[in-house]
């Protein structure tokens, strides 16, 4: 069997798949939870309930904000304590709906039967209902990017989507959530990809699955054995083949233009599994989004494992359920080690992009000290996007802002490769964040204006 994966840059990161064998077990119920009303690339939620308002699990509490936008939902029953500003992932404050546990009381509109659903047994779904079903649920893109998953769903006239992929390659050390999802509810992934398949009018899907998860891709490829619509994609092992743009590469051999253009203005529409199976649910069990599968693991971890756990639980819940935070120095990270971010409070919630808490300890948890750069184009070589890192880090350290939109620095996916390669161990993602952060302010302000 051949082997596809991307054509241009990469690395290859140590695999550390430490809880890749734990079956997921379902998440306490916290005793108070946390919603932060930024979960999503777009506008920021809008509180619909106020203190002393009573909620159940699927209960909406916050209504899209604009288009680019989602709802939240409570994943517990019980009394809103306040709407007030808390930490979240980005260590800033944030607007919140802090929720005061009581039972387990849900909304009895959802179906919390174990009966598989089918996409024959309702014929009646229109793509415009599956995709209305999916926008009303407040499903964002579950990898971490978070982008509203109806958007996608509903490309521009001036591109029309060919086919479905499902991103199940879980290319970044340490999390395993996405994997134990595919061995655990691999039924309903699939008719969660139908779903998605006739919501964007395509004949085609593919799942894109990378070789060091042998049992997911023999379970794949054994339950669409005979089918023509969906195919199984065997993926080498290499970081990130994750990304959207690198997946459509190694799936489809077409290559996604710089920004503005997406996967679908080559034909793709890229979803990840996670994503797919919130589709399922939300379609056949209507079932709001309101807990996803999420990793804890580090080296030094008692017992890492995989949870479902219902969002505005506080990461230190699920730390303790795993044998509390390690002695000595630790960094602890929401997300893995290639592109998550420092926290600095445990008590951050999981949120709908929360794919992984990832605990580094001892020398992982420690930068060594940057040095001068050596000019070896180790950098270039790994760059994914065909971009030259070192001199976007220089420029944008330097505020040299019309240089770096020049020099293309939107395209970055952040994906750490850079910095992961360069021995003389440079800042090269945290430079480059700021500037592609700030060049695309600059261009939202310039199209403002037009």
């Amino acid at each position: 069997m051949k082997l596809r994966t991307f054509s241009m840059g990469g690395v290859h990161p140590e695999e550390n798949k430490l809880s890749a064998e734990v079956k997921t077990v379902e998440a306490a119920l916290p005793v108070q939870a946390v919603f932060p009303l930024s979960q999503h690339i777009g506008a920021p939620a809008k509180p619909v309930v106020a203190r002393g308002d009573k909620v159940k699990v699927g209960t909406m509490i916050a209504e899209a904000g604009g288009f680019v936008s989602a709802p939240i939902f409570s994943s517990v029953s019980g009394t809103v304590l306040k709407i007030d500003n808390a930490i979240d992932a980005t260590g800033y404050l944030k607007p919140s709906i802090i929720i005061k546990v009581e039972g387990d009381e849900w909304e009895e509109s959802i179906d919390r039967s174990d009966k598989l659903e089918t996409l024959a047994d309702h014929p009646e779904l229109t793509p415009e209902q599956i995709v209305e079903k999916v926008k009303n649920a407040g499903i964002t893109g579950m990898g971490g990017a978070g982008f509203p998953t109806f958007i996608k769903l509903t490309p521009p006239p001036t591109a029309k989507a060919e086919c479905v992929i499902i991103n199940a390659v879980e290319c970044e050390p340490y999390i395993t959530a996405d994997y134990r999802l595919l061995m655990e509810h691999a039924d309903e992934i699939l008719v969660g990809t139908e779903l998605l398949m006739k919501a964007a009018k395509v004949t085609k899907g593919y799942i894109g699955i990378e070789d060091n998860k042998p049992a997911a891709i023999a379970l794949f490829e054994e339950k669409t054995a005979g089918r023509n619509d969906i195919e199984v994609v065997a993926l080498a092992k290499k970081y990130p083949q994750g990304g959207e743009k690198q997946l459509v590469d190694a799936v489809i051999s077409r290559q996604v233009p710089a920004p503005p253009a997406i996967p679908v203005n080559v034909g793709a529409i890229v979803q990840n599994v996670g994503t797919a199976f919130a589709v399922y649910e939300a379609v056949m069990k209507n079932k709001p989004l309101f807990e996803r599968y999420t990793t804890v693991t580090g080296k030094e971890l008692a017992h890492p494992g995989n949870f479902l756990v219902r969002m505005g639980t506080p990461m230190r819940e699920l730390i303790d359920a795993c044998g509390g935070l390690p002695e000595g120095d630790i960094k602890v990270l929401a997300g893995g080690p290639m592109m998550g971010r420092a926290l600095t409070s445990v008590e951050v919630p999981i949120c709908k992009g929360t794919n992984s808490v990832t605990i580094l300890s001892g020398a992982d948890a420690r930068r060594r000290e940057p040095q001068p750069c050596i000019r070896c184009a180790k950098c270039v070589g790994a760059c994914p996007m065909g971009l030259e890192p070192y001199l976007l880090a220089q420029v944008s350290s330097l505020h040299l802002w019309e240089r770096a939109e020049a020099e293309d620095i939107t395209s970055c996916i952040e994906c750490g490769s850079c910095m992961f390669t360069c021995p003389a161990h440079r800042p090269l993602l945290d430079n480059i964040r700021l500037g592609k952060s700030t060049v695309m302010g600059i261009i939202r302000a310039r199209n403002a204006k037009k």
